[in-house]
């Protein structure tokens, strides 16, 4: 498996669709717009190169690792919705459940000769099916549901790299990466607690929102308005999951569509000082009455 460095930079030829504002998906708790304008490109002159450090070497990811991470997706998905069913305990939808299935893994590519693309193809049906599925039956509010379903599959077969707060933010660099998205990591510390404690990643194009625009163009039927409604709550469970605290921010601008994410520690729980002992206090001694007082 690729190991990138903690920091990064990762550029694609990816298309360019043009971003339209009111596109942005709005925060998921508050239902308040979280979106922020991007810079201008940069124009004076060329571009200037990042330095060695920097650069990102998911670019280069073998081709039989990005089967393996599509692979990998399909199964947390459709693990964690197989999790939500039988935690709800409703009978009702289980043959339509299995007719599913049986369409999600139809037509499955040959392993010896398939191609990312091959498994690719697979987790789009697959992911757009469950979606559809879940929606239309429970509505859109359980997608939360789902994702926290899924991240608990997440925990078990993501593996951890003992890079900290990096670790998920490397899980969602290499999901980029499949798409052909445009993404930096921050610059961070070089030794020390603080970079294992917090990392962030910034996608300065999602590439998401391309295949979709041209799925949509092709006369697909797209289930959500947006694929920030499914995609922030399922990164963001997967850092829970893995015991960090996530943050995000949607941004649109002259890149298109992109988001910044955000890892972090929890804070340790304060230790309580020790109450101290209650001190005896002093018994008053007895008097012993002298002889002219005795009766």
């Amino acid at each position: 498996m690729s190991d990138a460095p903690a920091g990064g930079i990762a550029r694609s030829g990816s298309e360019r669709i043009p971003a339209s504002p009111t596109d942005a998906a709005d925060a998921p708790e508050t239902g308040r717009p979280v979106t922020a304008v991007l810079s201008d490109p940069h124009t004076a002159g060329p571009e200037p190169e990042p330095p060695d450090r920097l650069r990102n070497t998911y670019r280069s990811m073998p081709e039989a690792e990005r089967s393996a991470l599509w692979r990998q997706r399909l199964h947390e998905a459709e693990s964690g919705l197989t999790r939500l069913l039988a935690a709800r305990h409703n009978t009702t939808h289980l043959s339509d459940w299995f007719a599913l299935q049986s369409e999600i893994f139809a037509d499955l590519p040959e392993p010896s000769t398939a191609t990312s693309v091959d498994w690719q193809r697979v987790f789009f049906r697959g992911q757009a099916l469950m979606e559809r599925f879940l929606v239309a039956r429970y509505g859109e509010h359980a997608l939360t549901t789902w994702a926290r379903a899924i991240a608990e599959v997440h925990r078990d077969v993501e593996p951890d790299h003992g890079r900290g707060a990096a670790d998920p933010m490397h899980r969602i660099a290499r999901q980029a990466e499949l798409y052909g998205s445009d993404y930096e990591f921050e610059d961070a510390a070089e030794d020390g607690d603080e970079e294992r404690g917090r990392a962030s990643l910034t996608i300065t194009h999602c590439a998401i929102w391309d295949y979709r625009e041209r799925a949509r163009r092709s006369g697909v039927r797209l289930t959500l308005a947006s694929p920030c409604t499914y995609c922030t709550k399922a990164l963001s469970e997967n850092i829970r999951a893995k015991g960090f605290e996530p943050s995000h921010s949607l941004r649109t601008g002259p890149t298109g569509h992109g988001c910044r994410w955000e890892a972090t520690a929890p804070d340790p729980e304060p230790r309580s000082e020790p109450q101290a002992q209650p001190q005896p206090q002093p018994q008053p001694e007895e008097s012993t009455p002298s002889p002219s007082q005795e009766p």
